[in-house]
């Protein structure tokens, strides 16, 4: 399909700086598969879902990815976006060309990486030196990874380290928080189970290639960034009973949904999953594990307002996005919800 089937205006003051306070006041959008939209808040939440419902969440935690710092003289910085080893993490590097496979970069706090390979796609291997594990070597040296839309506009500061993390984090590894749950509260939580809504947790360390603008003209051309993940196998047996019983599984995100349709076979069998995943879903995929979807509004023109638009209609979610424009709802990372019911 044509990338441009996917392109929308959006006013820039309609990407969101900063979260709500509480989180759980943003509102949200309940788009149905047919019928009005409805405009709604996230503490809403358990009034519109069903007794026996699953919602799955990813407990990914974000790490202080961004890195500032130098080769000699000449300014470079580092976006980690995916784990290779221990040691080892692949990086977009701004100012790549004063840099060269051999060179040693400086972050400061004693913190240092060798560019040991560049990549294809432009971003290098960098292998950080010491005995210290990385993420202690970030947590000194590195900065929260916002997004460009929010970066560009302001600097990074201590709130963000907060803000930028959901009440479920608890595997270090990603570089984009699974934005949909930064919306939930203890106090949210606890509202959905008096409801008898159930709660599930699986594992996707978020890349920054989520970030990367669709750069090829038909959907058919572009390469997604693979990231890893996992499903527990009696989290997945969990799930495959409350399909059985009539339970609606819905992905807390775009990167749950992911990760739950890659492992998922082709009869809608939810298997234990433990490797990487490079899903591209696009409309016309047929999905097997969810039934239902709450998540932010995307980027146009990005590979998640392709994933949408698979789940409820290219059309659907147009006039969804325009109906979110035209109400004044709050876009991107820090902005409100939607719940996607086909």
């Amino acid at each position: 399909m044509k990338v441009d089937l996917f392109d929308f205006e959006l006013p820039p003051e309609r990407i969101a700086l900063r979260p709500a306070r509480p989180r759980d006041a943003a509102r949200m959008l309940v788009v149905p598969k047919e019928g009005p939209f409805e405009d709604r808040g996230v503490r809403d939440l358990p009034n519109l879902l069903r007794a026996d419902d699953i919602l799955v969440f990813n407990d990914t935690r974000v790490i202080p990815a961004q890195l500032e710092g130098r080769r000699g003289q000449a300014r470079i910085g580092a976006t980690l976006h995916k784990r290779i080893d221990l040691r080892r993490w692949q990086a977009f590097v701004r100012n790549a060309k004063r840099l060269r496979v051999g060179d040693v970069a400086e972050f400061g706090g004693g913190v240092t990486a060798i560019a040991e390979k560049r990549l294809a796609d432009g971003s290098f291997v960098l292998h950080f030196e010491g005995d210290e594990p990385v993420e202690v070597l970030l947590e000194r040296a590195g900065r929260m990874p916002l997004p460009p839309y929010i970066a560009g506009k302001r600097d990074t500061d201590e709130r963000d380290r907060e803000d930028y993390q959901t009440m479920f984090a608890a595997e270090d590894g990603a570089v984009a928080a699974p934005t949909a749950a930064l919306h939930f509260t203890p106090e949210l939580i606890a509202a959905l189970e008096r409801a008898g809504v159930g709660r599930e947790t699986l594992t996707l360390h978020v890349g920054a290639g989520t970030f990367l603008p669709v750069k090829a003209e038909d959907t058919d051309d572009h390469a997604m960034h693979s990231e890893w993940g996992r499903i527990e196998p009696d989290m997945a047996s969990r799930l495959n009973a409350a399909r059985k019983a009539g339970g609606r599984v819905i992905a807390v995100g775009t990167t749950s949904l992911r990760l739950l349709e890659s492992a998922t076979d082709e009869g809608g069998v939810i298997h234990p999953f433990a490797g990487d995943t490079d899903i591209f879903i696009t409309p016309g995929y047929r999905f097997r594990a969810v039934d239902g979807l709450m998540t932010n509004f995307h980027l146009p023109k990005s590979t998640l307002m392709m994933l949408v638009s698979a789940l409820m209609g290219r059309e659907r979610m147009m006039a969804a996005y325009e109906h979110a424009i035209a109400n004044e709802y709050r876009f991107y990372s820090y902005g409100d919800s939607s719940l996607l019911l086909p």
